[in-house]
């Protein structure tokens, strides 16, 4: 568990450089493998950052309007940079992420964490509340998924007799 949280860490900080060098895509494998060197060097498996960076920067125009929706008042160049790099992060395992491995509630706090150890002041305020709107805007994440309608679809013959039992139960 500790190596999934420091893995995040190095994603964060890796978001943020990548951010800070000026988005430039020719130097992010060099920020990763640097900063997994500098800040994980015994960490043995490092596909979890690649992963979490890879993923947020694949989805970084969609993931940026869903900041700029849920904190309107805060434009996205106007953001810390560090805030804005746990955003992307927190909002990356949140929504696109794989549910089953990283529930929307611990996305949600390692986000936190990672604002409060890295950020200012206000960090983890702010972070959480974005996360938290989100969060209230979508519901539970994956709620809805496949899985459960392919339930529902095996359980077919189920569903038509459920409003018949209702009826049953109101007569």
């Amino acid at each position: 568990m500790a190596s999934r949280h420091l893995s995040r860490s190095v994603a964060m900080q890796t978001l943020y450089e990548w951010d800070f060098k000026g988005k430039k895509e020719e130097l992010l494998q060099e920020i990763i493998e640097h900063n997994i060197k500098e800040f994980a060097p015994g960490l043995e498996e490092t596909d979890f950052i690649k992963s979490l960076v890879s993923g947020a920067l694949g989805k970084i125009d969609q993931i940026d309007k869903i900041i700029e929706k849920a904190a309107p008042q805060w434009p996205i160049n106007q953001i810390a940079m560090v805030d804005r790099a746990v955003l992307r992060l927190g909002i990356y395992e949140l929504l696109f992420g794989k549910r089953d491995e990283v529930p929307p509630k611990v996305a949600i706090n390692e986000a936190i964490e990672l604002a409060k150890s890295f950020g200012g002041d206000a960090s983890g305020k702010f972070v959480n509340g974005v996360l938290g709107t989100i969060y209230r805007e979508i519901g539970e994440p994956g709620k809805d998924d496949a899985p459960a309608k392919k339930d529902a679809e095996e359980q077919g013959s189920n569903e038509q007799e459920l409003p018949e039992e209702k009826t049953e139960e109101t007569a």
